[in-house]
């Protein structure tokens, strides 16, 4: 949240989310006595703006109270959450259409703060990048390129190590005891990063077909049904139930696709699409293989550095996931996102 005293902030929207629909003069009152009122009402305008809270009513009987991006951007305490058994925990069950059609519409994702960080640790991408040579380049890129292989198919399973993966994806030499389709994975993995290579401007405009490409390419072979599922999927660890029509998933999709070409920042594009790939899951199996592809693939058509995940615990990842599933939260997939750009720049580039 922007603001030079972000304490205030916090204030405000704890004391909203005990106390919905307080006008100024009352929440000046909950606050402590040395905020002036002019204070309040600019941070409360600055709240407005940033779509945090809203109001109902007008002139001296307007009300305030948190908006649904507050519920979208608020801080979560993931082992807190956690310590909740599944069926313990109250979640939003069913797939949220206003989420992308609405919410998602109005908010920035990422704080000025936050926004200027990212815009200094891109700018020292492009000042390392053009210190290198192409070859050095293409270098690092095949080492970021094995190393989110590697992670990302780990993250669903995979038991190949890091330097199984190296030698497979160079020497094409499988590992002992591991099985073909662990291998086949991986490189598939490496085939789909290839493609994000050799065409960049795929994903100018991203659409429905590119999406379902990038899943065929990831689930070749692996005996995984492709094309927009008809059929009901679980999500493992979570009461959460994604959309089970084919008509209503592909809706799903042509809006999120919308959201996402509408969007001018950079890695806001990049960040939906890993959530909201994932969060619709229109494929019967690979729908965060095929996120964490796209979302890498817009970082790289618009020159920013790609995600390898590498220092990504994989079930830290599933946790941000599910509470995005369970809760529409995304501020746990933000902070693990804004962490992997920062590592992949220092790292490879």
């Amino acid at each position: 949240m922007r603001s030079k005293d972000p304490s205030e902030f916090e204030k405000i929207l704890l004391l909203l989310q005990k106390k919905p629909l307080l006008s100024s003069k009352e929440i000046h009152d909950f606050m402590d006595q040395g905020t002036a009122y002019a204070t309040l009402k600019r941070t409360l305008q600055v709240l407005l703006a940033q779509n945090l809270v809203r109001t109902t009513g007008k002139g001296k009987s307007t009300k305030y109270s948190l908006s649904s991006a507050y519920e979208l951007l608020r801080p979560v305490d993931v082992e807190a959450y956690f310590q909740q058994e599944i069926d313990e925990r109250i979640i939003k069950m069913r797939y949220n259409p206003s989420l992308i059609v609405d919410t998602l519409t109005k908010v920035n994702l990422f704080t000025e703060t936050e926004q200027n960080h990212l815009r200094q640790v891109h700018q020292s991408y492009g000042d390392n990048i053009r210190q290198l040579s192409a070859n050095a380049y293409a270098l690092e890129l095949e080492r970021l390129a094995i190393d989110l292989s590697w992670k990302s198919s780990q993250i669903e399973g995979n038991t190949y190590t890091l330097l199984e993966t190296e030698r497979l994806l160079r020497e094409k030499r499988t590992a002992e005891g591991k099985s073909k389709d662990e291998a086949t994975m991986l490189l598939n993995h490496k085939e789909a990063i290839d493609f994000i290579i050799a065409q960049p401007s795929i994903v100018e405009k991203i659409n429905v077909a590119i999406i379902e490409d990038m899943h065929s390419i990831l689930v070749q072979d692996l005996g995984i049904d492709r094309n927009i599922r008809k059929w009901k999927v679980g999500i493992s660890g979570s009461n959460y139930v994604p959309l089970d029509n084919d008509f209503q998933i592909l809706e799903a999709l042509e809006a999120m696709v919308v959201l996402i070409n509408n969007e001018s920042n950079v890695m806001s594009k990049a960040l939906l699409a890993l959530v909201l790939i994932s969060y619709i899951q229109p494929f019967a199996d690979g729908n965060k293989r095929t996120a964490r592809m796209i979302s890498n693939a817009i970082l790289m058509h618009h020159q920013y550095c790609p995600l390898s995940y590498r220092t990504v615990d994989a079930m830290e990842y599933k946790k941000a996931m599910l509470i995005f599933y369970e809760q529409n939260n995304i501020s746990p997939m933000k902070t693990l996102f804004i962490q992997q750009y920062e590592f992949a720049v220092k790292t490879y580039f």
